[in-house]
């Protein structure tokens, strides 16, 4: 079933186009990671998905309904966090969460079940001015999961976040889907991207110029390395200018160890590392694959 189904969206704003004519799909129980720079066209999507916004051009359907800013059907079907903390400050982090409980009319019961689960059971008795930033990105993602939606739209859900947020929110974003739910998020993580999600679409100058999973991005675009650690048995210039001969992609040197990153699908490989151990003493060889960082560069150039 497809979730989240954009055709040919532009959207404009007086004679600028921040979103270009972009198409993309989102299927149940996917993780779908939207990545780009700021200023791309991101937000004026999400806006346009969560119907905060009218597209110019192009339709986007939710749980097989147009999206309108008027269409209140799918928006309770839905759960939204945006970049921005917008809580009652005055309250408390569970009288937010009951505030919200009764327009959406749930029992409270699952307030304190989010509660729990988000690790905010004796916070969400102090006032939300009170809280971190991790604790204040929890309570919106635990709003944003009232009414058990069946679809997640997260704006960089982990921003500055302390390690511990961070990782409790990925991990709920993974139970999420797993439960066949579906999540929609846009990030500047690429290794959160990686980890978490089953295909992402990068985004530049209001167009999707390159969509797919992880992996199959990473070997398109990006390139697998083999690290060779060693400590050099002649002179440092002698195994330096060995080292600048085999055109490595990297050097990094930590004390006396120098570490060489050599592109694991040359043909020379073989002997580009035989050249290396007449000079240096192997202590470590372990290989890299391409990472979605390099992918970012490749595509935006």
């Amino acid at each position: 079933m497809k979730v989240i189904e954009v055709k040919h969206l532009t959207k404009r704003y007086g004679d600028y186009t921040a979103v270009d004519n972009i198409s993309f799909s989102v299927t149940a129980g996917e993780v779908f990671g939207f990545l780009g720079p700021n200023g791309v066209g991101k937000t004026s999507t999400i806006r346009v998905l969560t119907g905060l916004s009218r597209a110019t051009e192009g339709s986007c359907q939710i749980l097989g309904e147009e999206m309108t800013p008027t269409n209140r059907r799918i928006r309770g079907r839905i759960g939204v966090v945006f970049e921005e903390p917008n809580l009652y400050a005055r309250l408390s982090g569970r009288q937010n969460l009951q505030f919200f409980a009764a327009l959406y009319g749930v029992n409270k019961k699952r307030v304190t079940h989010l509660l729990k689960e988000f690790q905010l059971s004796e916070a969400g008795r102090k006032p939300v001015a009170n809280y971190s930033k991790g604790m204040k990105q929890r309570l919106l993602i635990c709003r944003a999961l009232l009414a058990d939606p069946e679809l997640l739209i997260l704006d960089e859900p982990t921003s500055g976040l302390d390690l511990a947020s961070v990782e409790l929110i990925r991990g709920h974003i993974q139970s999420f889907a797993k439960a066949g739910k579906t999540v929609f998020m846009s990030t500047h993580s690429l290794e959160e991207a990686d980890e978490l999600c089953n295909r992402v679409a990068f985004m530049n100058h209001g167009k999707i110029i390159a969509e797919g999973d992880p992996a199959t991005l990473k070997l398109r675009f990006g390139k697998e390395y083999l690290q060779l650690d060693l400590i050099p048995l002649v002179p440092l210039v002698d195994f330096r200018n060995v080292v600048d001969e085999l055109q490595p992609i990297k050097v990094e040197e930590d004390g006396k160890v120098l570490s060489v990153l050599l592109d694991l699908t040359q043909d020379t490989l073989g002997a580009d590392i035989d050249r290396l151990r007449s000079v240096g003493r192997i202590l470590r060889v372990h290989s890299q694959e391409a990472s979605l960082r390099e992918v970012f560069k490749s595509v935006l150039g």
